[in-house]
């Protein structure tokens, strides 16, 4: 109270003290609280109701097996036509092709309703758009926003993207192209479907409906703005388990909300990319600004993945309140000697994990049969993604780098493999980590390689492995790193 008083006053009396006192709110903000951006990070504006169409007045088959998808487009058409507003179904089951939303609609799949995607190529078209790091012709999503702005979808349906079609395709191609030292291409060679897809777009609501068996990425952010995803649940591993069924990618986009989702997937969960290799650093955008918070990561590639792909640069992240049960990683940081760009001022903090492989790693050189294209045949017969990927980048720009995270209050059980497995190179030292208030259960404390200015802070790793292997690196604080030795490899 005496405090307050004197605030008071010092605002009454002398009024140059306001700017005093603002300088302290900022700083007080800035080292212990949230970011300053976060307040204009997520869309900032929504479809106003000015018409209500229903689908089922264009000609939608509800608990039919016809496909919806002209009816469906024609109600989001008219109702943009008058203005905007909002699209409605009445309860029931409605197969779809590609539909694309337009500016000022919101799309409410309600309870009760059920989209199911057509299976089949042919039902979506295909569009110019970035796939893991490039740009090709690649088919259309389920649900797409492109080039719009103020659009909703909400609801508390379902879209099934009856996606396992496409995942038997993919395995016997990447069998066959890695017999024939191809595995690099196999990704971009066996074309799958988005659930949905988010180009140059601006203020857009992702909210409240359940995605199933998404054929590849389910919900994929490009080249947008301000865009809030809230309280989605992915569900992708029925019937199997799918490749690159990704939860939610933000690529090469800016000032970004995702909280109070649920993902299983089987690949990366939460996961921010910007390019790869030549062509990411032509293009040269970021992803940046973008706050995630309150969400859960069941199976998995990782909690928070970043990267490959960092050739435009992936930078303030902050995420918080988080759960991860069974992922793969808490964390997990990765690029590649061709990619160029990086990541940096990343924080985590207030993490609660069971059962994953590893709680942080990191690597300069991710999974090189996939990162890194190379052909002894000609190039000029070769389709035109392929020269792309093929360019090759100056060594200058293609190392990448990593530095500037901040890890704290997180408690990870039943860990499975390692509690620390992060590797620099001697081009590029992986630099300035901070580590504070966590707790690891796992069979191996781990190692650290190439790495410059790392700090401790009551960080106790309960394992058998009684070290923390550190190789070529410097100006390390172990300060309060403790490994408490336990005979149970994976359990308190």
């Amino acid at each position: 109270m005496k405090a307050f008083h004197q605030t008071y006053y010092l605002l009454k009396k002398r009024p140059q003290g306001i700017i005093f006192v603002f300088i302290l709110i900022f700083t007080f903000t800035s080292l212990f609280g949230q970011p300053e951006w976060i307040k204009d990070a997520g869309a900032k504006s929504f479809p106003t109701l000015l018409h209500t169409l229903k689908v089922n007045d264009f000609g939608a088959f509800k608990n039919q097996f016809i496909s919806s998808t002209n009816a469906i487009q024609q109600a989001i058409d008219s109702c943009a036509a008058l203005g905007g507003g909002r699209v409605l179904f009445e309860p029931g089951v409605y197969h779809t092709g590609a539909l694309f939303l337009k500016s000022n609609v919101e799309l409410c799949i309600g309870d009760g309703v059920e989209l199911k995607a057509l299976m089949g190529l042919e039902y979506y078209p295909e569009i110019e758009t970035r796939v893991a790091g490039i740009v090709m012709k690649w088919p259309s999503g389920v649900i797409n926003i492109l080039n719009q702005h103020n659009v909703a979808i909400t609801g508390k349906g379902t879209v099934h993207a009856q996606g396992k079609i496409y995942w038997e395709r993919y395995w016997n191609l990447r069998e066959e192209y890695s017999k024939k030292g191809l595995r690099w291409a196999s990704d971009y060679d066996c074309k799958r479907v988005r659930t949905i897809q988010v180009a140059n777009s601006e203020n857009i609501t992702l909210k409240g409906f359940t995605i199933k068996q998404s054929g590849f990425w389910t919900v994929h952010l490009l080249f947008s703005k301000n865009i809030t995803v809230d309280g989605l649940t992915i569900r992708n591993n029925i019937d199997g388990f799918g490749p690159s069924t990704d939860g939610i990618n933000v690529d090469s986009s800016t000032l970004i909300e995702i909280m109070n989702c649920d993902v299983d997937g089987n690949d990366d969960n939460y996961c921010i990319k910007a390019g790869r290799d030549a062509d990411g650093l032509r293009i040269n955008l970021p992803s940046e600004y973008v706050y995630i918070h309150d969400c859960i990561a069941r199976k998995g590639g990782g909690l928070l993945v970043i990267g490959s792909e960092t050739s435009g640069w992936i930078r303030h992240v902050y995420v918080e309140n988080m759960k991860a049960f069974g992922s793969a990683s808490v964390i997990y940081l990765k690029s590649a000697k061709t990619r160029g760009g990086g990541i940096e001022d990343i924080e985590m903090k207030n993490v609660e994990a069971t059962g994953t492989r590893r709680f942080c790693g990191v690597s300069l050189n991710w999974n090189p049969a996939y990162s890194y294209a190379t052909l002894e045949t000609p190039v000029d017969s070769v389709p035109e993604h392929w020269k792309t990927m093929l360019k090759v980048v100056p060594e200058e720009l293609g190392i990448p780098y990593i530095r500037n995270v901040r890890i704290s209050d997180c408690t990870a059980d039943s860990v499975r493999d390692i509690a620390f497995d992060i590797q620099g190179m001697e081009k590029s030292i992986i630099e300035s980590f901070q580590f504070k208030n966590i707790q690891i259960f796992a069979p191996k404390t781990g190692s650290l390689e190439w790495v410059k200015n790392f700090t401790f802070k009551n960080v106790v790793v309960h394992s058998s492995d009684n070290a923390l292997v550190i190789k070529n690196s410097s100006e390390i604080d172990p300060g309060e790193f403790t490994v408490k030795y336990v005979k149970t490899k994976s359990s308190k």
